[in-house]
């Protein structure tokens, strides 16, 4: 039968990557290095997927102006100091290579910078597989549209064609802005119900069921 898609854009953090967890305990540990409140677990999650700045912004949005570089600054510090350390969801590094040798087109949409993207497609060795990617300093955040887009004109694909996947509501509302489909993961930074109200096609709660769902029904 004809594929249904021909392009699966994928986040990174939380949907391939379990950086999740990493990613909260960064934000609280830079607060309390700056000797603010750290917000809990839960609200962190909440704006994974968001491009660093706005995340922060968006988490501490009574922070005065002048403090955010040196918030940012010192998440950096205390994330980078062991990205190399965070492994891929079960899976994800075969069934990524499993998904282009079947003939899919993949890219990445990530909140990540350019250069933290690059760090971890190099730790993972997935670079080869991935023929555009779109990170929040390169073009406008999640939810804008503008990633798909992008990777839409580079690649000179059709929406149609098109399926992004990804574990937070900010995923799901870039995909439906930019009027693509897209399938939540259960097992990231967001709940069911996050995901749900956003029409995706499937709501999957593991890499595997991912890979099947695409072998099978895209």
């Amino acid at each position: 039968m004809p594929r249904q898609y021909e392009l699966l854009i994928f986040d990174w953090d939380g949907t391939l990557m379990d950086s999740a967890g990493h990613i909260v305990d960064a934000i609280q540990q830079a607060c309390a290095d700056l000797g603010i409140p750290a917000p809990g677990d839960r609200a962190c999650r909440q704006i994974i997927g968001l491009g660093l700045v706005q995340a922060l912004q968006t988490l501490l949005p009574d922070l005065p102006q002048g403090d955010y570089p040196r918030l940012v600054e010192r998440y950096r510090h205390h994330y980078l100091g062991r990205d190399a350390e965070i492994p891929l969801f079960a899976g994800v590094r075969d069934g990524i290579r499993d998904l282009r040798e079947a003939g899919f087109t993949l890219a990445v949409a990530t909140g990540k910078s350019l250069k933290g993207l690059e760090r971890a497609l190099a730790h993972s060795q997935l670079r080869p597989y991935f023929s555009a990617t779109r990170c929040a300093d390169q073009t406008h955040s999640k939810p804008h549209p503008a990633m798909v887009e992008e990777i839409l004109g580079e690649l000179m694909l059709d929406k149609g064609q098109t399926l992004v996947i990804g574990d937070t509501s900010h995923d799901m509302l870039m995909a439906a802005n930019a009027g693509v489909d897209r399938l939540g993961v259960t097992y990231g930074a967001h709940l069911p119900e996050d995901l749900h109200s956003h029409a995706p096609v499937a709501l999957l709660d593991s890499f595997a069921e991912v890979q099947t769902w695409l072998m099978t029904r895209a």
